[in-house]
C-alpha cells in the first residue's frame, strides 16, 4: 500500500465521510492535476470496501488516453491483493463483492458498440440486473467528470442504481446538490507534489524579431531550457533526464515533420531513440517514456494523451498553434507540473516547469476554466395554463442563401468611408489608418504572454504577467494558413463565404485598378495587413452588415411554423446568489430571480414585471434554437437572419414582444453591443404590425435607473423622445 501524504489522508477521511451520509447521492472531488487524484480514489475505494461487504466499485472513465487501463493498473501496482477487473471481464463472468472496475463509458455510451446490445452471451445489462439480484451495491466514481456529461452517460448512471456517485475532476461542473471535497493546489505545492512555479515564455525579450517560423524559434527556447535543466540535474546527482512535450494543435498534423526534422538537424531523432512521438495513429518510443531515466528528451503529442497521463519527468511544455487564436486548454499545463521524485529539490529552476507559446489568449481558456462561479442548473417545467399557448413564428426557408457580394463589398467600402473619412488617395488613407491604429508594412506583429505564476489561480489572473511582442517577416508559404484563418474568421463576421470575402478584401486593400480600392498593398504587405488587422476588419465587417442604411426585406419567402412554449427548460442559475426566490409571474414553476446569465437590464426588467400588477405572465426566450420564437431579418449582404426576442409580456390582455438591451451610462453613452439592433426593431415592429400585436425594444438608464421602452424602433440617442418610461406599457 502507498503511503499517502498528510493532506491526501485528510481528503480521504472526508471521502469517506461524505460516502456515508443519508442525504446525498452525489459527491464533487475537485483535486488539481497532480495531486495523486487516483492514488487518493483508489485508497478510498479499497478502505471502503474492505470495510463494507456486498460492494461494487464501478470507475467510469473518459475514452482519451486509455484512462480506464491506467486508472486500473495504478490500483494494482498499489493494492496487489485487489480484484480489478475491465469491461471484458465482467462481459465474461459478471460482477462479484469487491471487485473494482474500471471502464473506458464511452464504449457504453457510443451507439457503435456492442456492449449494451443483445448477443449470444448475457449483455451488460443483465450483468448488472443479476448484480442487483445478487444483493451486490454499486458505488460510482466518474473520473475526468468534464468529460461525457450527455443524456447517454445518465442513463449508464441510472443502470448502475448506484448507492453513490463520486464525480472526480480538477475542472468539475458545478453541482448545488452535491456533497463537495475539495483540495486546495497550495496544499499540493507544499507537499512537493507538484512543482512551485510557472514560468511563461522565460527570458523572452519585451521585442522579438523572427526570421524563421515560430515553431522554430520555441523549440530553440525550449532546447536550451532543457540542456540548462540538465545540466543542473546532474550537478545536484539527482538521476532525471528532463522532457519536452512538444503538443501539436488539436486540428491538425502539419508541424509535425517540421518538428521531427527540427529535432533530427540536432542528431535528436526517433532513430536514435531520443524522440518519442504519441499520437493516436503514430506511437513510436513510448515504452518506458515515464521513467525519470528513460533516453527520450522529447515527445510529440496531441490533447487526447494529456488526459490523464502521468509523466513526472516531463518539464517543459512547447503549445504549437493552428491559427493565431489557438484555444489553450488548463489541462494542458498540469502535464509538466508533477514533481519527478514528489518533493522540491529546492533550486528554482528544477521546482519550476515551463510553458512555450505564442498563444497570447492562453489566460482566457485559464479563466474560464478556474472559475469558481460556475452556473448551478435544474429543469424547470411549464406550468399547466400555458401549455394551449399559440403563436406564429418565423424561420428561414430551406433553400440557397442569397448573399449578394457586390453589395457587402459596397457596404463594407461606405462603412470604411463613414468611419475614417476613406477616399479613393491611396496614400492619404493610409496614414489616416495608422493614425487610428491600424497596423501596416509587411511583417506580422503578434502580442504574447510572459512572466512566472505560483498557482493556476495566479496564472488564470493574469496580473503577474506581461506582453511581449514577436515580429515575423511575411512569408505567403508559411503564413498562408494564418491568412485563410483571418480571412474565413472576417467572412464570418460578414456573413460571406471565404471566396467572397477574400475578393472584397483583395479589391479593398490589394494593388489592382478597382474603383473600392482603399489601399495598394503588394502581396506580402496584404498578407500582413489582414492578418495583423483582423479583429479589426472582424467588427468593421460587422458594423457594415448592420447598419441601417436601406430597409431590406428577406430575398426569399419567409416560413411560418407555430411557436408553442417548451414543456421544459434547462434553467441555469447563480447559486451563491443571495435572491433565490421563485419568480411567480414566470410561466415556468420554479423560474428562479437568481437565472444566469442575464444583464442588468434584464435583471432590472424582470423585477420589474414580478411588481408591476398590470403584468399576468413573462415567458423568456432562448437565443437559439428552432424550439424558440424567432423572426426574420436581412443584413446588407441580403442574408437571413433570425433574431429571437428576450421577452413575451402577457400585459392588461395585451401581448407585447420585447428585446431588452445594454442600458445607458449616467453620462447617456449606450452600452449596447448588438450590431443588428435597428434592423431588428425594424422586424419587429413590421411583425407586430402583421399579428396586431406590440413590441419594442427595453433599456435601463443608470443615471435615474428607470427602465425605458421604446416601441416599434430603437434609437441609440437616450435623448429621443420616443424613449417612454417602462411603466407606460401598463397603462
Amino acid at each position: 500500500m502507498m503511503e499517502l501524504k498528510a493532506f491526501q489522508q485528510q481528503k480521504v477521511e472526508e471521502l469517506k465521510v461524505a460516502l456515508a451520509q443519508d442525504r446525498c447521492q452525489e459527491i464533487v472531488f475537485r483535486s488539481p492535476t497532480g495531486s495523486g487524484k487516483t492514488i487518493m480514489l483508489t485508497h478510498l475505494m479499497f478502505a471502503w470496501a474492505y470495510e463494507h461487504s456486498g460492494v461494487v466499485f464501478v470507475w467510469l472513465s473518459p475514452g482519451k488516453g486509455g484512462l480506464a487501463e491506467q486508472s486500473k493498473e495504478k490500483m494494482e501496482r498499489y493494492y496487489h491483493n485487489a480484484s480489478t477487473k475491465n469491461l471484458a471481464d465482467v462481459m465474461t463472468g459478471g460482477f462479484a463483492a469487491g471487485d473494482f472496475v474500471f471502464i473506458n463509458w464511452e464504449k457504453l455510451t457510443r451507439t457503435s458498440n456492442n456492449a449494451l446490445k443483445d448477443s449470444e452471451r448475457t449483455n451488460f445489462k443483465e450483468w448488472v440486473e443479476k448484480a442487483h439480484g445478487a444483493g451486490l451495491h454499486f458505488w460510482v466514481v466518474v473520473d475526468e467528470s468534464h468529460h461525457n456529461d450527455s443524456v447517454k452517460a445518465d442513463e449508464i448512471l441510472e443502470l448502475f442504481a448506484a448507492e453513490r456517485i463520486l464525480r472526480a475532476s480538477a475542472t468539475p461542473k458545478a453541482n448545488p446538490n452535491a456533497y463537495w471535497v475539495e483540495v486546495p493546489e497550495w496544499e499540493v505545492v507544499d507537499s512537493g507534489l507538484i512543482k512551485k512555479m510557472i514560468y511563461i515564455n522565460p527570458d523572452l525579450p519585451r521585442k522579438v524579431e523572427l526570421e524563421g517560423s515560430e515553431v522554430e524559434y520555441l523549440l530553440e527556447q525550449a532546447e536550451a531550457k532543457r540542456q540548462a535543466l540538465r545540466r543542473a540535474y546532474v550537478a545536484q546527482g539527482i538521476r532525471v533526464n528532463p522532457l519536452v512535450i512538444v503538443q501539436l494543435p488539436n486540428g491538425s498534423d502539419a508541424p509535425l515533420d517540421q518538428v521531427v526534422g527540427w529535432y533530427a538537424a540536432r542528431h535528436l531523432s526517433v532513430e536514435s531513440g531520443e524522440l518519442a512521438i504519441w499520437l493516436a495513429n503514430r506511437k513510436e518510443n513510448v515504452e518506458g517514456l515515464v521513467a525519470n531515466e528513460a533516453k527520450p528528451v522529447a515527445v510529440i503529442i496531441k490533447q487526447a494523451v494529456a488526459t490523464g497521463w502521468d509523466c513526472p519527468r516531463a518539464q517543459i511544455l512547447v503549445k504549437l498553434r493552428e491559427n493565431m487564436d489557438e484555444t489553450f486548454e488548463i489541462q494542458t499545463i498540469g502535464r509538466i507540473r508533477r514533481m519527478p521524485e514528489a518533493h522540491h529539490y529546492g533550486l528554482d529552476a528544477l521546482d519550476g516547469c515551463y510553458l512555450y507559446t505564442f498563444d497570447k489568449k492562453f489566460t482566457d481558456g485559464l479563466r474560464n476554466a478556474l472559475d469558481q462561479r460556475a452556473l448551478d442548473a435544474k429543469t424547470i417545467y411549464l406550468k399547466q395554463q400555458f401549455r394551449t399557448f399559440e403563436l406564429e413564428k418565423e424561420q428561414r426557408t430551406m433553400v440557397v442563401e442569397t448573399q449578394d457580394a457586390k453589395r457587402a463589398l459596397a457596404a463594407l467600402c461606405e462603412q470604411l468611408d463613414r468611419h475614417y473619412h476613406l477616399t479613393q488617395d491611396v496614400a492619404r488613407n493610409r496614414k489616416v489608418l495608422e493614425g487610428a491604429g491600424w497596423e501596416m508594412g509587411s511583417k506580422l506583429v503578434d502580442r504574447v504572454v510572459t512572466g512566472e505564476a505560483a498557482t493556476l489561480d495566479d496564472m488564470g489572473k493574469g496580473e503577474q504577467l506581461q506582453s511581449g511582442e514577436v515580429i515575423q517577416t511575411v512569408s505567403t508559404h508559411r503564413h498562408g494558413h494564418d491568412m485563410h484563418h483571418a480571412i474565413g474568421e472576417i467572412g464570418q463576421a460578414c456573413a460571406l463565404h471565404y471566396n467572397e470575402m477574400r475578393t472584397i478584401l483583395s479589391r479593398l486593400f490589394e494593388e489592382n485598378a478597382s474603383p473600392w480600392q482603399r489601399l495598394a498593398f503588394p502581396v506580402r504587405a496584404f498578407y500582413a495587413f489582414i492578418i495583423n488587422n483582423r479583429e479589426r476588419l472582424k467588427e468593421e465587417g460587422r458594423q457594415a452588415m448592420a447598419r441601417q442604411n436601406e430597409a431590406m426585406q428577406p430575398t426569399n419567402p419567409v416560413s411560418l411554423r407555430p411557436f408553442r412554449f417548451p414543456q421544459q427548460w434547462e434553467m441555469t442559475f447563480d447559486g451563491n446568489a443571495r435572491n433565490q426566490e421563485v419568480a411567480q409571474k414566470n410561466v415556468y414553476k420554479g423560474y428562479l430571480r437568481s437565472a444566469a446569465p442575464r444583464s442588468s437590464g434584464e435583471i432590472a426588467f424582470e423585477k420589474w414585471c414580478e411588481e408591476c400588477p398590470e403584468v399576468e405572465w413573462v415567458y423568456r426566450n432562448g437565443d437559439k434554437g428552432s424550439e424558440y420564437f424567432s423572426i426574420v431579418y436581412t443584413d446588407n449582404s441580403g442574408k437571413e437572419r433570425l433574431f429571437f426576442p428576450d421577452y413575451l409580456l402577457y400585459v392588461r390582455q395585451t401581448l407585447w414582444i420585447l428585446e431588452v438591451k445594454g442600458g445607458f451610462t449616467p453620462s447617456g453613452e449606450s452600452e449596447n453591443i448588438d450590431r443588428f439592433a435597428e434592423k431588428k426593431a425594424e422586424a419587429l415592429a413590421n411583425y407586430c404590425r402583421r399579428h396586431h400585436l406590440r413590441g419594442g425594444f427595453v433599456c435601463e438608464d443608470k443615471a435615474s435607473r428607470d427602465l425605458l421602452l421604446f416601441e416599434n424602433g430603437y434609437a441609440e440617442d437616450l435623448a429621443d423622445p420616443n424613449w417612454k418610461p417602462l411603466a407606460s406599457l401598463a397603462q
